[in-house]
């Protein structure tokens, strides 16, 4: 699959001191764009944390750029590919936090749990004594997860604390392991178990991305797809696209038998959210679609 006409897609993520984070935005956002990057950069005081795509020679420039930065130079990414671009435009926002868990006390610059390489990932969670813990939301849960960790049932990062402090006790649960997509929620979640007492906290390295890159399928402990956050929708081992595909009313993954639901309408709704699909919403999602046809076909004349 990779080849010269194969697009590259890098995750990457940095906790750093970054106080000059605003006026570096206006910086790379023309870096990015003059390199036709496309993609979602978050900067904050606390780092930065993206996920873009582009040719082999952009993305190669726009991660030396970013290098040339001092505080940056060892900056770490996990690739993957696709034969298109995942992701429409390119956006450079500015942030509050690079991961939002709204408690400003937590900083993985102090300190972090034990990280745990793909390799030696499973060792650690068959373990009898040790709690394994998805920090992920409800919906990426369900699409895919490890053998026998538990759901925080949460919709957005903000509600793991809670999840924590109604579940977990650091007394009883001397050891806990967690896990997440690329590795950022765990970088915060382990953080804040720190705080809240908790001894033995370990993260799986380079999140799940990183475990099914290096991970053999039969030697797997991951079962179903990983969702990620662009519009490939879920990757399996290799990390190669999945089977599902994104509702374009809500963003909720669906399968293909999801596809043939009565509620189910392209770019407009599905199972997920035919519930709360209004009048106004209807129109939205009806001029997106129509929008989305003749940016389409302008494609296809170009190609």
């Amino acid at each position: 699959m990779n080849n010269e006409k194969t697009l590259v897609v890098v995750a990457f993520y940095q906790f750093f001191s970054f106080p000059d984070y605003e006026e570096k935005r206006p910086l790379l956002l023309s870096f990015c764009q003059e390199h036709q990057i496309k993609g979602t950069i978050l900067m904050a005081k606390e780092g930065i944390n993206s996920t873009i795509a582009g040719s082999r020679e952009n993305i190669d420039a726009v991660l030396a750029y970013l290098r040339s930065d001092e505080r940056l130079k060892d900056l770490e990414v996990k690739e993957s590919f696709a034969p298109h671009n995942p992701f429409k435009r390119l956006k450079v926002k500015l942030k509050k936090e690079i991961v939002t868990l709204g408690i400003p006390t937590v900083d993985p610059q102090k300190k972090v749990g034990s990280y745990i390489p793909a390799q030696q990932w499973n060792n650690l969670i068959t373990d009898p004594e040790v709690i394994l813990v998805d920090t992920r939301n409800e919906y990426e849960f369900k699409i895919g997860t490890f053998k026998g960790a538990k759901n925080p049932h949460i919709s957005i990062f903000r509600e793991f604390p809670d999840y924590i402090k109604n579940n977990l006790d650091p007394v009883k649960n001397q050891k806990v392991a967690m896990f997440c997509t690329g590795g950022i929620r765990c970088e915060k979640a382990t953080s804040y178990l720190l705080d809240q007492g908790f001894k033995e906290v370990y993260h799986l390295e380079g999140g799940i991305l990183k475990y099914l890159e290096e991970v053999p399928p039969d030697q797997s402990l991951w079962e179903g797809e990983c969702f990620v956050f662009d519009q490939r929708v879920a990757l399996t081992h290799g990390v190669e696209k999945g089977h599902y595909e994104m509702c374009l009313g809500c963003g909720h993954p669906i399968t293909k038998e999801e596809k043939l639901s009565p509620h189910y309408e392209e770019g407009i709704c599905c199972d997920h959210c035919y519930e709360d699909l209004t009048v106004e919403k209807r129109k939205r999602q009806e001029e997106k679609m129509r929008q989305i046809k003749i940016q389409n076909s302008k494609f296809k004349i170009q190609n």
